[in-house]
């Protein structure tokens, strides 16, 4: 997983580096925990490297979501396969935050 942050400011990058399943969620959770308490308000998540998605994976992105917006910023995922795309779209998770798909 790498985190790139530009100069002093309150965006950042997550780059995954596999799944977003239960056994890789305790890891990323911490991870954007920190993020967050360090004053990262925008955080843009890429799922490149993200083949699959389970149920702990999306509540995880939920719960992201909810503590970036709170803090008064917003979550953003790029990069999302096709298949991620679909599920994101079916859930509606689009909604609540941008999502955008991978280049083809």
């Amino acid at each position: 997983m790498n985190h790139k942050a530009g100069p002093p400011t309150s965006t950042a990058v997550l780059q995954t580096e596999g799944d977003l399943i239960a056994a890789n969620v305790p890891v990323i959770r911490t991870k954007l925990r920190e993020m967050v308490a360090s004053g990262i308000l925008h955080l843009t998540l890429d799922l490149a490297a993200t083949k699959m998605v389970d149920s702990a994976g999306l509540g995880l992105l939920i719960s992201a979501h909810n503590s970036i917006k709170k803090a008064g910023g917003a979550l953003t995922v790029v990069h999302a396969s096709r298949d991620i795309l679909n599920l994101f779209q079916t859930l509606r998770m689009h909604q609540h935050f941008s999502v955008s798909g991978a280049e083809v």
